[in-house]
């Protein structure tokens, strides 16, 4: 599968927006992840409502929508977004996961299920039919900054095996946490081909942000 890269937009400074948009544009960034956090189901309070309807209008680029909040099949119709958009709902969150996956594949978007470091892959099993991609948390979720979990590149490796020997090649895995130049090489030999991108690569100091993304495409895409 193509290496896609998904900056993380709370990572970056909410005074130069616009330049990142920008520049995300120049360097052919696939999608921008949107981290929204309801302070229930993750102790913090992230991107809002509005904040993605600005977005959306401003940038062509498709969103990549992360859902970090509590029973979000009843607050689908919040957001906006659509065609080529990816939206992901945790398992963990939600005792009506279906109806969520359906209602963001109603509405034209890609729907894509987040599992937390400690949930196993076995609980994808009825769901695969209706999916476009994983979202594999290489962290637990709620902050930037922290330290991946080791034990995530293991089940990367074991999800992408599962999906490509039960006639689920075409799902995607996208990892979430720490993604650092070196791990995002190691997420990337497990099986890994989107990356959730912050503060330890693209966002990273001391280069700019077109040379952070040059690094990471050939830490992706190295054998």
């Amino acid at each position: 599968m193509n290496k896609k890269i998904s900056p993380s937009i709370m990572c970056a400074s909410p005074f130069m927006l616009n330049n990142y948009i920008k520049q995300f544009e120049e360097c052919g960034i696939e999608y921008i992840h949107v981290d929204v956090m309801d302070g229930s189901f993750v102790p913090n309070y992230t991107l809002g409502t509005d904040f993605i309807k600005a977005l959306k209008s401003n940038s062509k680029i498709p969103l990549d929508l992360h859902l970090m909040i509590d029973n979000p099949e009843s607050k689908l119709d919040w957001f906006e977004f659509g065609e080529n958009d990816y939206v992901s709902v945790h398992y963990e969150s939600t005792r009506h996961l279906h109806k969520a996956v359906c209602t963001i594949k109603n509405r034209g978007a890609k729907p894509m299920v987040a599992i937390n470091p400690a949930t196993p892959i076995s609980v994808l099993e009825n769901l695969l039919d209706d999916i476009d991609a994983v979202l594999v948390m290489t962290v637990n979720p709620g902050f930037a900054g922290q330290k991946l979990v080791q034990s995530t590149l293991k089940k990367i490796r074991q999800l992408r095996e599962y999906l490509d020997n039960n006639g689920y090649k075409h799902i995607e895995i996208e990892a979430d946490g720490n993604v650092s130049f070196e791990n995002a090489r190691l997420m990337s030999e497990a099986g890994a081909n989107i990356f959730v991108a912050g503060t330890s690569s693209v966002f990273a100091q001391g280069k700019s942000f077109a040379e952070n993304v040059s690094e990471l495409r050939k830490a992706v895409s190295s054998k």
